[in-house]
């Protein structure tokens, strides 16, 4: 028997495209970290405790959305929710590199979490899940995670481009916030007339009952042990990627490299890395992982190994390239997870109408770092500046790499355990109370 095709027809593929599309854009400022750290630091005239400070505020605010908008994920359509997210986030990017005032960019920070990320992204990812078949999941979101890598590679040769061009001067950061926030409000218009309106519930038009069936189906999901466990393993990988803005930091100040020299690398290890692990990494995960749960098992003990790695690699000048080879694998391992830490939740056979919510709650644990990792790596940089800042940093991320394999090890295990059949289940019984007929449906059906 010949395997299915991912996506179903080409409207899938073409609102797969503009999504991927979307849900890179709408976290430029978040992209441009990971290459241009030490030029941001510059243009805001900020440490990097107050950058911190400023991520933490940013991730604390966008995760509380995550839950108290849960609800809308299933009760309304993509074209309702992205849209809104990508105009309004477009235009609060487009001013932000035109201040270098603390308080202001507190306050952009928090723009930006509640209007480009609280409804935002677990709209994306529940249309992710809703356009493919529950066999397809880790091939779905590596193809996303894959996608966002190319645009970000784009995004950041820009930037770096212009930072280059202007004269290495920060200006060039300037404009290309700018022309990011252009960019999303001409893809939020295109949303707004292409995006499915279909919410996939089975209920009529009663708005009542269409609520009601989100309840139900939230009381029913999030009861589950499987949710948190899945969500607690995206979580230490949320965590150890959080690390990532810091590797250029580490090299720029333990091996005094040139800063163009550095951006430059990490476009090539960021982007380039992101793009060749994300893209093959549901492939490699079914191939022989047994799916997604066991994948992000082996890429956490790997993340514990080679963060041990480089805690113990002394920083002298002669050892810049074994450093420089020994991130690289780092941040591919990460990547790689990454494209697969939402897969769990429709490889467990969860309806696809039921799943926006549950991802929403569950992104609020993975991406729970957010609120404070950012400020825990700036402050013990900033704590125990040179050497063993960046020693106690590589020991910490060698430790969450082995809670994050514990934590995948028993998830793997108990979705091994016939959890498909008792979804299935509990979900014929919820439907039977609330009166719903009809097969489930999804936007691979087009």
């Amino acid at each position: 028997m010949s395997p299915q095709p991912i996506f179903a027809n080409h409207k899938v593929v073409r609102n797969f495209v503009l999504i991927t599309l979307c849900s890179q854009f709408a976290y430029s400022v978040l992209a441009m970290k990971g290459v241009l750290l030490p030029q941001m630091l510059e243009l805001w005239n900020v440490s990097k405790t107050e950058f911190g400070l400023l991520m933490s505020l940013y991730g604390f605010v966008h995760i509380i959305f995550y839950v108290a908008l849960s609800w809308a994920q299933d009760r309304f359509s993509p074209r309702m929710l992205i849209p809104l997210a990508m105009i309004a986030g477009g235009a609060t990017t487009f001013f932000l590199g035109k201040t270098s005032d603390f308080y202001t960019l507190c306050v952009l920070f928090l723009l930006l979490a509640v209007l480009c990320d609280g409804a935002f992204w677990p709209a994306v990812l529940s249309s992710v899940r809703r356009s493919t078949t529950d066999e397809n999941q880790g091939k779905a979101f590596g193809l996303l995670e894959g996608g966002r890598g190319i645009i970000e590679l784009l995004q950041n040769s820009m930037t770096l481009g212009l930072y280059a061009w202007l004269g290495y001067s920060v200006f060039g950061l300037e404009v290309a916030f700018m022309i990011n926030g252009v960019i999303m409000i001409i893809l939020g218009v295109v949303c707004w007339l292409v995006l499915p309106r279909d919410n996939l519930l089975k209920s009529a038009a009663d708005s009542d009952q269409k609520l009601r069936e989100v309840a139900e189906g939230m009381k029913l999901t999030l009861r589950m042990p499987e949710i948190w466990m899945a969500g607690l393993s995206g979580f230490f990988i949320y965590f150890a990627y959080t690390s990532l803005p810091f590797y250029i930091t580490y090299l720029t100040e333990l091996y005094t490299l040139p800063v163009l020299a550095i951006s430059i690398f990490g476009i090539a290890s960021t982007s380039v890395g992101r793009i060749g692990s994300a893209f093959p990494a549901g492939f490699i995960a079914n191939r022989f992982f047994g799916g997604s749960t066991g994948a992000m098992r082996a890429g956490l003990l790997l993340v514990s190994v080679f963060g041990l790695a480089m805690a113990l690699l002394p920083p002298v000048q002669s050892l810049v390239w074994v450093a420089m080879i020994g991130i690289f694998p780092l941040i591919f391992v990460i990547f790689f997870m990454r494209a697969l830490y939402f897969a769990p939740f429709g490889e467990m056979g969860l309806p696809p109408r039921f799943s926006g919510a549950v991802i929403a709650c569950a992104a609020f644990v993975v991406y729970l770092p957010s609120a404070f990792a950012y400020l825990v790596w700036g402050f013990l940089l900033d704590s125990f500046p040179g050497e063993q800042g960046y020693r106690l940093m590589f020991f910490g991320l060698a430790l969450l790499g082995l809670a994050g394999a514990i934590s995948a090890t028993i998830l793997h295990r108990r979705t091994d355990e016939g959890l498909r059949e008792r979804i299935a289940t509990r979900v014929a019984e919820l439907d039977k109370k609330l009166g719903l007929e009809g097969e489930e449906k999804s936007f691979a059906e087009g």
